[in-house]
């Protein structure tokens, strides 16, 4: 392997449905490869599968962003260092982080999931009954994959949808690969702000929502703060609606553009949950890396790295990686791909995945049971697909019936 860097990171896609051409060019051929980051400096990338894997499991590489040498994947990310009580899970290092992932666990759990899906199923059937009620062509994003898990992640958390312009308007700044880091910066003081004011105002009277019964649960064990529960609620409030919002939208937008495999799945709706886990494979829409800092030399394929430096686990590559799935490039419903990466691996993986299914699940039986002749309003080639962030996904999904 060789150690100077021959691509800089982040990498682009070329095409809406594959992972940047470099992708496959590093796994193929130096599969553990130095890349160049935005303000300098170089990191390990990591591209495939089972590489991945062992990076996301292994404790001697580090979440701990606040870390100097940690890798920087954007421009000016040095410079905007968060107070210790604004960290949240994913800066997170054992022994820390188990127990705060523990103490919100219980929300997210598959049973805890079931119990949610009557009203998912409500929520999703008020969006379609509105869609329908509405003019068309209409836009995908606005009417149905934005506000559904928006309305979900609102209610379980105890936020007032009514806010919503305001987490959503900061969520696209900050996810936004051309924002200015003060912009960025200024974008999570806002959310940030308004949860601290929102949770300072449920101590009063703790309600039954997730933030309430946190209240209640850490100041009985004596480990209540303020500011810490904000940050929870800040890392669940943005990751549950932005990422399963693009994902509605990718999703819809594939099976429409592959029927054979769309009238597959709505006459077995039994089939459903394999084609989400193959939907989540294909797009990977975590549309940058997952970082860590080596903290003690470790050998991952074939290739030491020594403890102080940045590793990029590559997921999206990881998952059109052929020694894990057969022709990766093809979306393939009936694949079986449940040991993809889309959700991460290891102690990190994506706490609300199992919320995030069910969301997938209900949407994809419901829209097309409902709207069975739903189709898209504009050229897949000119669809605006947000290439300008780090959450794949889609501004706009004109859709007809």
């Amino acid at each position: 392997m060789t150690g100077t860097a021959k691509h800089e990171f982040p990498m682009t896609r070329t095409c809406p449905f594959s992972p940047p051409p470099a992708y496959r060019e590093i796994r193929e051929e130096a599969p553990v490869s130095r890349v160049r980051l935005p303000e300098g400096g170089t990191a390990w990338a990591v591209s495939r599968h089972e590489d991945v894997r062992k990076v996301l499991g292994d404790r001697r590489f580090s979440s701990d962003r606040q870390h100097p040498d940690f890798p920087k994947l954007t421009a000016g990310e040095a410079a905007a260092r968060r107070p210790d009580d604004e960290r949240t899970l994913i800066d997170m290092d054992a022994p820390e982080h188990g127990p705060a992932r523990r103490a919100v666990l219980g929300e997210f759990t598959v049973r805890r999931t079931e119990v949610l899906r009557p009203r998912i199923q409500q929520i999703v059937d008020d969006r379609v009954d509105a869609l329908l009620a509405g003019p068309k062509p209409a836009d995908l994003v606005a009417a149905l994959s934005l506000p559904v898990p928006s309305l979900v992640i609102c209610e379980l958390l105890g936020v007032p949808y009514d806010d919503h312009a305001l987490f959503q308007d900061n969520t696209a700044k900050i996810i936004g690969r051309d924002t200015p880091q003060p912009e960025r910066q200024a974008a999570f003081a806002a959310v940030q702000r308004y949860l601290v004011d929102l949770v300072a105002d449920k101590e009063k009277s703790p309600p039954d929502d997730l933030l309430g019964r946190q209240i209640r649960k850490l100041t009985e064990d004596g480990t209540y703060r303020r500011t810490s529960l904000a940050t929870m609620g800040f890392l669940l409030l943005v990751a549950g609606h932005e990422t399963t919002a693009n994902m509605i939208s990718l999703a819809v937008m594939a099976l429409l553009r592959n029927p054979d495999q769309l009238a597959a799945i709505t006459s077995d709706p039994a089939r459903t949950p394999g084609a989400v886990e193959e939907l989540l494979r294909y797009f990977t829409i975590l549309d940058t890396a997952t970082a860590r800092l080596c903290v003690e030399d470790a050998e991952i394929g074939g290739q030491l790295i020594r403890a102080g430096e940045g590793v990029l686990a590559l997921t999206h590559s990881a998952n059109r990686d052929p020694r894990a799935f057969e022709h990766p490039d093809d979306l393939d419903l009936d694949r079986g791909a449940r040991h993809h990466l889309a959700f991460g691996f290891g102690p990190h993986q994506c706490l609300g995945q199992n919320l995030a299914r069910a969301e997938l699940q209900i949407v994809v039986d419901t829209l097309f049971r409902r709207i069975p002749t739903l189709a898209l309003a504009a050229e897949v080639d000119d669809l605006p697909f947000k290439s300008d962030a780090f959450i794949y996904g889609l501004h706009e999904l004109p859709v007809t019936w």
